[in-house]
């Protein structure tokens, strides 16, 4: 079984990496149709979250794909509001909300080890 989730987890990760350099890419041959605009910026968020899945699934602790996952979205929801015209009322209150769990991830992934 632990081979089976190795490879899932290889599986999420590469899509994740998909999604997050290529979007539009992936949409055209997933979909069939290119992921423009905000769809191309939440496939992006929807990669950084198969990204941490298959961390989370990779033999180790489970808590460093919270830690990535919160820490790249902590990054990407900054970048939306710095390049948005118009970023939504909850953007910069997401974005604290997930530095904070990235700080305290880190620090009670540190004291474990």
């Amino acid at each position: 079984m632990r081979r089976v989730l190795v490879i899932a987890a290889i599986a999420e990760i590469a899509t994740g990496l998909a999604l997050l350099i290529a979007p539009s890419w992936v949409g055209q041959w997933l979909l069939g149709q290119r992921l423009d605009g905000i769809a191309a910026d939440i496939a992006r968020l929807t990669g950084i979250a198969l990204i941490a899945l298959g961390i989370a699934c990779w033999p180790g602790p489970p808590q460093l794909g919270m830690l990535v996952y919160s820490a790249l979205v902590t990054v990407g929801l900054a970048h939306f509001g710095l390049t948005a015209a118009t970023p939504g009322a909850l953007l910069w209150p997401a974005t604290a909300l997930h530095l904070v769990l990235t700080v305290l991830l880190a620090i009670g992934l540190w004291r474990r080890q």
